[in-house]
């Protein structure tokens, strides 16, 4: 189903395609480009919802490709997602560093905001990580849900927590109780 949303931030209005789910519908933000089709933002179902309207148009092949890739992602399948498709270009410097350290984060691990932090060469920047992340425009396709705090804690997510631990749970992540994970394996140490 095609929708066109309103993107906060003053950026021009993207096309919309309707996912459906098993976590709920979630929506892919996308717009006609230069180099072609790209992908401005996309909203988890939970999330705050975008202003949304019908239209006729229909999602071109590559969006319609990542709306299948996400539903496998979300049914707990292994997928990779292509990168080149986001508007990374409209992120900050360190928000983009934060995201594309995020993106190789694997399957079945976590980092730490501080270990990402450290590994971006901006130690004691844990926060700011956190919050890079916690705007990522791009939810899923970027996994920022891998991230968690130095003692395991889940912290946010735009999703919601339990959402968060539904996909880290999908993923094969070890949980110590219900809302900290065991640090077995984690990323950039």
């Amino acid at each position: 189903m095609g929708h066109s949303v309103s993107v906060r931030g003053g950026l021009p209005p993207l096309e919309g395609y309707g996912v459906p789910t098993a976590f709920g519908e979630l929506c892919i933000g996308w717009e006609e480009a230069v180099a072609g089709v790209r992908v401005g933002q996309i909203f988890l179902p939970g999330a705050a919802s975008p202003a949304v309207r019908t239209t006729s148009h229909a999602a071109p092949p590559a969006i319609v490709e990542l709306g299948a890739r996400l539903q496998a992602f979300l049914a707990g399948e292994a997928v990779t997602f292509d990168l080149a498709l986001l508007t990374l270009e409209r992120c900050g410097d360190f928000q983009r560093r934060v995201l594309l350290a995020e993106a190789a984060i694997p399957r079945g691990w976590v980092s730490t905001y501080g270990r990402m932090a450290a590994h971006l060469g901006t130690p004691g920047a844990g926060r700011a990580v956190g919050n890079a992340l916690a705007r990522n425009p791009f939810p899923l396709v970027i996994p920022c849900h891998r991230a968690v705090r130095s003692d395991g804690a889940l912290g946010g997510y735009q999703g919601g927590v339990q959402m968060k631990r539904r996909l880290l749970a999908l993923e094969g992540v070890a949980f110590r109780d219900a809302l900290h994970v065991s640090l077995e394996r984690v990323w950039y140490l």
